[in-house]
């Protein structure tokens, strides 16, 4: 798919853009579906959220607060990766 430009619009208290609808049938989204959103390098990149069911006696927070920690100390983490 050829690059395409979008305006930033006002959207209720927020703002958004729109997406061409072969841009998500490529990327196998759809209305009302969820997506991450995520600021990497000074760029914005979007990702369709994945389902996931967690594993018995793990609850949703806990995950939200380990993914808080792996965020936080990413740069830690890579360093250690060939050690």
């Amino acid at each position: 798919m050829k690059p395409f430009e979008r305006k930033v619009t006002k959207i209720g208290n927020g703002f958004g853009i729109t997406l061409p609808i072969e841009l998500l049938k490529q990327v196998g989204l759809a209305h009302g579906d969820d997506v991450q959103v995520e600021l990497k390098d000074g760029e914005i990149v979007l990702r369709k959220k994945e389902q996931v069911t967690l594993p018995e006696g793990v609850d949703a927070e806990f995950i939200d607060i380990l993914n808080d920690v792996i965020n936080e100390h990413d740069k830690a983490f890579r360093g250690l990766v060939n050690r």
